[in-house]
C-alpha cells in the first residue's frame, strides 16, 4: 500500500471512529423513542467491532496512538443526534464508497475488506425510497465501483471469509438473500448476524489454524466392476448424502467405505458428483473423470448457506488463504465444490469435517412460533430439486411407459418441475416469474393424450422418488404431497385429451396444510363444452351509480364464483371489496374469469364501482 493510500486509510479510521462515537453518545441521550436510541446504538457497534476495529488491526501501533489522541478532541456527540435520518444515511453512505474505491484501488488486505464489507452492509440498510439514493441506485454504483474485481473468498487469518462480487448467496431452502459487492461471512460460530460476520471473532479469541489430530490426508482408490470409486476422508464433511442415497455402496461404520461393485454405475456417478465436500471422484478404465464430477463451466458461482451447516461453494470460486496465495488442500480435493466450515470448530479449517453435528451448531430460528410452509417442511428447492432429478434420472428411462413420454425433455426439465412444486407448496414464485405460471404448465399437457396407465405410473414413480430424496415421512406431510400429486396428475390427464379446451388464466394452485381441491363443480373442467352464462349482467346507466348488489354480482357467473371459491366468494360483497384492486387488475388484463376476457363495458362498470367507494 502506497504512502497516499496509508493516509487515505487513517483518514477513513478517523472519520468512521468519529461517527462511532457520536452515534454512541447521542443512543445515551434522552431524545428520541426506545427503537431510535437502540438503532443508533447497533450502529455504533456495527463501526466499533466490524469498522474501526479492523482498521485499528490494518495500521502501524505509532499512527494508532496518533489517532487515539485525535479521538479525546471528539465532541459528546449532540452532532449525530441531533442529524435527520437521511444525514446519517448519507454520512454512511460516504464512508461506504470511500472505503470501496479504497478497496478496489490498493492491495487491500483482509482488515480493509471486512470494514468494506460492514459498511457496504450499513449503507443498504440505512438507505431508503427508490431515487438516487435508494438501495438499488447505491447497489448498482458499488458494484460498478467493484466491477474490475474477480470473484473470489478470501480466508481471513482469524476472521470472516471475505466474499468478493459473489451474486448468488442461497439459504438451505435455496431462497436467494440479500448481496453486496463485498461480503463478510462468519467463520467463527458465535455471529449474532448469522451467516454474516458481526466482530465476534475478535472477542472470543478464535483460531483459523488446522488440528494436528485430524483425519489424514489420504486418498483411496476402490476398484468396481464399472467404475472405481476415489474418496478421501480427510476432506469429507460428513453430509452423509452418499450413505443415506446409495448405502450398499457408501457403508457408514463399514470396512471398507466404498463397495464399488454394490451399485448400478449411474448411481455411483450420480452420488459422486452431488458430494458437497469434494472428496469424492470416480474414474473409468483407470481414468479419472474430474472434470465431469466438477461440472465445469455448467454452473454459476453460488454460496448454499447450508441448514446448521457449511457454507457449500460451488462453481469454481476461488479460494485464497489471507495472504493472497492458494490454500492448502487435501490430495484430490476439487477447485470447482468445496464446503468451509461455518461452525468454528472444524479439525481441518477453513474446510468443514463435520464438526458442526458433533458441537450440535445451530442457526437461530428467527420465529419458532411460525407454521412452517410444506415448501419449507419439505427442505425447499434442493430436496424438491433431488425429488425430480431422481424421477427424471433414474426412475423415467427404465420404465417402458414414461421413456418414451419424456424422451425430449430439456436437460432443466427437472429443475423446471422442482421450481413448479415448489411454488404450489407456498415457496417463492420462481416458475411464475420465469416460464409463465399456470399457462406455461398446462401448455406442456395439451395434446399428449396420456393415459391413466401412464398417469398412474407417474404418481408411483414420483413418490418413490420423494421416498429416496428424504423428503419427510410423518403422515402430515405426506398426506399433503401426495394428495396435490393425485391432483394435479389427474388434471393433466384431462387436459390432454383430444378436443380439451383447459381454461388458461387460472392462478397458480397453492397447496397448504389445510388445502383441498375443492367439491366437484368449483373448477371448469377442459372436457365440458362451453356454458353460456346463466343470467345476464346488469349494466348501469351512465350516471346511474354503481352498487355490489345490482351491477357488480350480475358482473361473475355462476362458473366464474365456482373457479375462485378456493380463493374468495365473488358473490360476497365483503370477499370482493376486500380483493377488488387485484380482481380489476386481473380483469384489466384479461386473465380473469379464466376462459377469456370481459368486455370493456363490463370493465369499466367494475372498474367505475372500485374507485367510486365500492357501494354494497
Amino acid at each position: 500500500m502506497s504512502d497516499k493510500q496509508a493516509h487515505q486509510l487513517r483518514g477513513l479510521l478517523t472519520r468512521s471512529r468519529a461517527l462511532e462515537l457520536e452515534l454512541g453518545a447521542a443512543s445515551g441521550s434522552a431524545a428520541g423513542g426506545d427503537a431510535d436510541r437502540a438503532a443508533l446504538a447497533d450502529t455504533a457497534l456495527r463501526l466499533r467491532d466490524s469498522v474501526s476495529r479492523p482498521l485499528f488491526d490494518a495500521l502501524a501501533p505509532e499512527e494508532t496512538q496518533e489517532l487515539q489522541r485525535t479521538e479525546d478532541h471528539i465532541g459528546a456527540g449532540e452532532r449525530a443526534g441531533s442529524e435527520p435520518p437521511s444525514s446519517l444515511a448519507r454520512r454512511v453512505w460516504e464512508l461506504a464508497r470511500a472505503a470501496t474505491m479504497l478497496r478496489v484501488a490498493s492491495a487491500a488486505g483482509p482488515e480493509l475488506q471486512e470494514a468494506t464489507a460492514a459498511l457496504q452492509d450499513l449503507a443498504g440498510q440505512q438507505a431508503t425510497g427508490e431515487g438516487p439514493d435508494g438501495v438499488a441506485a447505491r447497489l448498482a454504483e458499488l458494484e460498478q465501483l467493484q466491477g474490475g474485481l474477480a470473484c473470489s473468498i478470501q480466508v481471513s487469518g482469524d476472521g470472516p471469509y471475505l466474499v468478493t462480487n459473489a451474486r448468488q448467496l442461497v439459504d438451505w431452502l435455496g431462497e436467494s438473500q440479500p448481496t453486496r459487492p463485498q461480503m463478510a461471512l462468519c467463520r467463527c460460530g458465535a455471529s449474532r448476524r448469522k451467516p454474516f460476520c458481526d466482530g465476534t471473532h475478535a472477542q472470543i479469541g478464535f483460531s483459523g489454524e488446522k488440528d494436528p489430530n485430524r483425519v489424514p490426508d489420504r486418498r483411496e482408490t476402490y476398484v468396481g466392476q464399472q467404475v472405481t470409486v476415489v474418496d478421501n476422508r480427510g476432506t469429507c464433511q460428513h453430509s452423509g448424502l452418499c450413505t443415506d442415497r446409495l448405502a450398499t455402496v457408501f457403508r457408514l461404520g463399514t470396512e471398507p467405505f466404498v463397495a464399488a461393485s454394490g451399485g448400478r454405475m449411474d448411481e455411483i456417478i450420480r452420488a459422486v458428483r452431488d458430494c458437497p465436500s469434494g472428496a469424492l471422484s470416480y474414474a473409468v478404465d483407470g481414468v479419472e473423470a474430474r472434470a465431469d464430477v466438477d461440472r465445469h463451466g455448467t454452473r454459476e458461482p453460488a454460496i448454499e448457506v447450508s441448514k446448521d451447516g457449511p457454507y457449500r461453494v460451488t462453481g469454481a470460486v476461488p479460494l485464497i488463504d489471507a495472504a493472497g496465495a492458494a490454500p492448502q488442500r487435501n490430495a484430490g480435493a476439487s477447485l470447482e465444490h468445496y464446503a468451509l466450515c461455518r461452525c468454528g470448530q472444524s479439525q481441518n479449517k477453513p474446510f468443514c469435517s463435520g464438526m458442526h453435528w458433533y458441537v450440535d451448531f445451530k442457526d437461530p430460528v428467527p420465529n419458532p412460533d411460525r407454521q412452517p410452509t410444506l415448501f419449507e417442511w419439505a427442505g425447499g428447492l434442493p430436496a424438491l430439486t433431488r425429488t425430480t432429478r431422481l424421477f427424471y434420472e433414474k426412475y423415467v428411462p427404465q420404465d417402458s411407459l414414461l421413456a418414451p413420454l419424456f424422451a425430449n425433455m430439456s436437460d432443466d426439465h427437472p429443475q423446471r418441475v422442482a421450481q413448479w412444486l415448489g411454488e404450489v407448496f407456498c415457496g417463492p414464485k420462481r416458475y411464475s416469474e420465469r416460464y409463465g405460471g399456470y399457462t406455461r404448465m398446462i401448455s406442456q399437457h395439451i395434446g399428449k393424450g396420456l393415459t391413466e396407465d401412464k398417469r398412474a405410473r407417474w404418481v408411483q414413480l414420483l413418490l418413490a422418488s420423494a421416498q429416496e430424496a428424504g423428503l419427510p415421512t410423518d403422515p402430515e406431510f405426506r398426506a399433503a404431497f401426495s394428495a396435490y400429486i393425485e391432483w394435479g396428475s389427474r388434471l393433466a390427464l384431462e387436459n390432454s385429451q383430444p378436443g380439451a379446451k383447459p381454461p388458461e388464466h387460472m392462478p397458480m394452485p397453492r397447496w397448504d396444510w389445510n388445502t383441498a381441491a375443492g367439491p366437484p363443480g368449483s373448477r371448469r373442467s377442459a372436457l365440458q363444452p362451453a356454458a353460456e352464462e346463466e343470467r345476464p349482467a346488469v349494466l348501469p346507466h351512465p350516471d346511474e351509480p354503481v352498487s355490489f348488489e345490482k351491477h357488480i354480482k350480475t358482473l361473475f357467473r355462476h362458473s366464474d364464483r365456482q373457479s375462485m371459491t378456493f380463493a374468495f366468494d365473488l358473490w360476497a360483497y365483503d370477499d370482493v371489496k376486500r380483493d377488488a384492486h387485484a380482481i380489476l387488475e386481473r380483469v384489466r388484463a384479461g386473465t380473469m374469469p379464466c376462459d377469456g376476457a370481459w368486455p370493456s363495458a363490463k370493465v369499466d362498470v367494475f372498474e367505475r364501482w372500485v374507485t367510486t367507494g365500492m357501494s354494497p
